[in-house]
């Protein structure tokens, strides 16, 4: 690899999204899994449900109506599982809000300023599945800012105005552009795409052909 180059990896993902959760342990994993590969990670917007309304929905209703009773406790109950085995104790019995997650996204942005993304997302996670904080309300946000070591005055003034609401529907229309119909999705080097909660020794070999490829950094994507 050359010096000069810097390997990213751009996740598209929505913290509302149980296996972003789990693809984020993966890549967590997989860095250590590829020690000499110093990746730069930036968290895109998704949205999973733009209908959802900006104060969120109460959780069972929303589930009943994307899949049905039954078929939403079999889904969340082998997530559930398959969070156990990479350290995730999601608690989807206290999560009683479906949050719109714009805000949150636009938190995540200003984050990646002050190289707090990382974070800012995993406790977004934590205050959603493992504690059952709805994340779609102002001083949730700001909590996680704050213990992000953000300034929480700033991120307080500025969630209270629309700024950056424009910006972050773009880059969620951008991935749609790009192909991107569920999440996590991840891009590295702008160029090479991943879908879905890959395991962690496939995303960490990917990081590593990838940094040894000859053409690396030469390419030209989206900023």
């Amino acid at each position: 690899m050359r010096e000069m180059d810097v390997l990213t990896v751009d996740v598209v993902s929505d913290v509302m999204c149980p296996w972003c959760y789990i693809g984020k342990r993966r890549l967590d994993r997989a860095q250590v899994l590829a020690p000499d590969v110093e990746p730069v990670i930036r968290w895109r917007p998704f949205q999973l449900d733009a209908t959802i309304p900006a104060g969120g929905m109460d959780r069972q209703e929303y589930l009943d109506k994307k899949f049905g009773r039954d078929k939403a406790t079999e889904i969340y109950a082998q997530i559930k599982e398959t969070g156990e085995a990479e350290g995730i104790p999601f608690a989807f019995d206290r999560i009683t809000r479906s949050p719109n997650t714009i805000n949150a996204h636009r938190l995540i942005r200003w984050a990646e300023t002050g190289h707090q993304q990382d974070a800012v997302v995993e406790r977004l996670f934590e205050l959603y599945f493992t504690e059952g904080e709805d994340i779609g309300e102002l001083s949730v946000l700001l909590d996680a800012a704050r213990e992000a070591k953000m300034d929480a005055e700033l991120v307080e003034e500025v969630l209270a105005t629309d700024r950056d609401v424009d910006a972050v529907k773009k880059e969620i229309e951008l991935a749609h552009e790009l192909g991107v119909q569920g999440v996590p999705t991840f891009i590295i080097d702008r160029t090479h795409i991943l879908v879905g909660a890959q395991r962690a020794e496939l995303l960490a070999d990917a990081l590593v052909q990838i940094s040894q490829e000859p053409s690396f950094g030469d390419e030209e994507g989206p900023g």
